[in-house]
């Protein structure tokens, strides 16, 4: 276990008032899930990912991440870096059912729980305090009770704000626990490089050195018009975060924003049957999510990544909440076509879904084209015959012939 080496009072201890934020961060989540069911690879150099094509790792086990490997890497550049890892494909069924158990964890601790991804989340547990403890021991309950009924490890890191606490958990990894004290958050801060603040990567990190300031005490001493220059408006949010200042509350989120796929071709392509078939397919995950979830969305995105990396966004707003495919393909297709000439081939299409409500709650649009009704049943007989023989048993049959040169290169958002 992590062990803080911030020095506080050792006969009283670390003073915990007002430290009420807990940010619970699991460690190397996918990796960790996939090692409860291959014992065998604890300790090993484990990578979940698409181990072909162009696809990007998912997760890295510390022992991986000791070599260079991290997440987003590209496959090939990983397998370079650590040639004798085992390399896992991602299950992320199994990864959603163990966030949803992760996150009933969280809910039995307190109300104030804002999740970040599938595996992390900020909890406010001040109205907690009386029924299980300080917030060292809620925090401690929180590991131990994720480590029994789940077989991972969480890293949790306890501050008076998010923003310090989600550097308490990044300091307390891997398996540890980090309290940075209220009254003395600034002095922490200060202790640490820029790249620690919230917001400040590679290309904020080098603008600032153009100015010498390399360290959160340097950002502290810099005077705001100074960081306004180098950053624009985004100067003074350093400057108080550099100074502990973050009064944001833990938010309660109950309800996905969106719901989208996407998919990295094997190679580069301009084929416009190749582009509209995997739009299809994009189509049909995106809508059995939907209904598996009981939502329907007002708007439906279109995403594109060039071969530069360059990325384009556009979106058009439904009349009527879908949960369609059909729907769904027909508003991306004509964003698609709509593009008119594309200036060089494309790596990566997807297709997302926004604006999302209960479909009990949405008005539907009544359709004069039996067509469509028709479509929307045939849809929801695939969900049913999905579930009873496994998710490929049944598709669209233009989906059935050529069109296998996909890697999976990101997960799908999580639930």
């Amino acid at each position: 276990m992590h062990q803080d080496l911030f020095p506080h009072d050792p006969v009283a201890g670390p003073d915990q008032a007002g430290c009420t934020i807990l940010h619970v961060d699991m460690d190397a989540f996918f990796v960790s899930v996939e090692l409860r069911e291959r014992p065998d690879l604890v300790g090993r150099q484990v990578i979940v990912g698409f181990p072909a094509g162009r696809s990007v790792v998912l997760s890295a086990s510390y022992e991986a991440r000791a070599l260079g490997v991290h997440s987003a890497m590209p496959m090939a550049t990983a397998q370079r870096l650590a040639p004798t890892a085992v390399v896992l494909e991602p299950r992320h069924g199994l990864y959603r059912q163990v966030s949803g158990q992760l996150m009933g964890i969280f809910d039995s601790i307190t109300d104030l729980v804002e999740p970040l991804s599938v595996d992390e989340a900020f909890l406010d547990v001040s109205g907690a305090l009386r029924r299980l403890g300080t917030p060292l021991q809620i925090g401690a309950l929180i590991r131990e009770r994720v480590s029994r009924e789940l077989g991972i490890t969480a890293s949790v890191g306890i501050a008076a704000s998010k923003f310090v606490a989600k550097i308490a958990s990044t300091r307390a990894k891997p398996d540890g626990m980090l309290l940075i004290e209220r009254d003395r958050t600034v002095e922490y801060l200060h202790t640490l490089p820029v790249g620690a603040l919230w917001g400040v990567g590679a290309r904020t990190r080098e603008v600032l050195a153009r100015f010498g300031i390399h360290t959160v005490a340097d950002v502290a001493a810099t005077p705001l018009p100074v960081l306004r220059k180098a950053l624009g408006v985004a100067g003074e949010h350093v400057y108080n975060l550099a100074w502990g200042r973050d009064p944001r509350p833990v938010t309660p989120v109950r309800a996905e924003k969106s719901i989208g796929a996407e998919e990295t071709f094997a190679q580069d392509t301009d084929d416009d049957d190749q582009l509209t078939r995997e739009l299809l397919r994009l189509a049909h995950r995106v809508a059995k999510r939907l209904r598996a979830a009981s939502l329907v969305g007002r708007t439906v995105a279109l995403k594109l990544k060039y071969a530069d990396f360059s990325t384009i966004n556009r979106s058009r707003a439904i009349g009527s909440g879908v949960d369609s495919a059909g729907q769904i393909y027909g508003a991306a297709l004509g964003l698609l076509q709509g593009l008119g000439r594309r200036p060089q081939y494309v790596r990566l299409i997807g297709v997302r879904v926004e604006q999302l409500e209960p479909a009990d709650r949405a008005a539907v649009q009544l359709s004069l084209d039996p067509r469509e009704d028709n479509a929307r049943t045939a849809e929801r007989a695939s969900d049913a015959v999905a579930a009873r023989f496994g998710g490929a048993a049944i598709g669209p049959a233009r989906l059935l012939g050529p069109g296998k040169s996909i890697r999976r290169s990101n997960p799908p958002s999580a639930p």
